[in-house]
């Protein structure tokens, strides 16, 4: 079973510090075309901010997005997964916490940011692969047998 370690997109992770302004933080959303981005306090991750972020706790409460600090509307309670995880467990995590972007660490060092159509990708994949190996099984001709 694959790790995330095998399935995480190096150079695919894009952070703001907690001091930058929402709208800057949206602005590198929006130049990367991403739905999030990890918030860092130097260089240990923080929280993280996401378009639901935005949604639900700025637009929502009237604040000012060149005014209001990430730090102060980013999601702090982080569900985050080990990079020696394998995509199962990972996916499992995201379900129980409704949550469609996940924090990947190795101890304390954040490596990537992995989104549930990355784990979909991996799980349509092996399906597949599982599929096909079922028909062989199946369908396969025992030696000695045939015109």
């Amino acid at each position: 079973m694959k790790k995330l370690r095998d399935i995480m997109r190096h150079g695919f992770l894009f952070t703001v510090q907690r001091g930058a302004t929402v709208a800057e933080a949206a602005r590198t959303m929006a130049a990367n075309n991403v739905g999030i981005v990890a918030v860092l306090d130097g260089d240990r991750l923080a929280g993280v901010f996401s378009e639901r972020d935005v949604v639900q706790k700025v637009v929502d409460r009237g604040l000012d997005p060149t005014r209001t600090p990430v730090a102060d509307v980013m999601t702090a309670r982080l569900v985050v997964a080990d990079a020696d995880e394998d995509y199962q467990s990972a996916m499992s995590k995201m379900d129980q916490a409704n949550i469609r972007h996940l924090p990947v660490v190795s101890g304390e060092r954040l490596l990537s940011m992995l989104s549930i159509r990355d784990l979909m990708r991996v799980a349509i994949e092996d399906r597949g692969a599982e599929i096909e190996y079922l028909k062989e099984y199946l369908y396969q001709v025992p030696p000695g047998v045939g015109p």
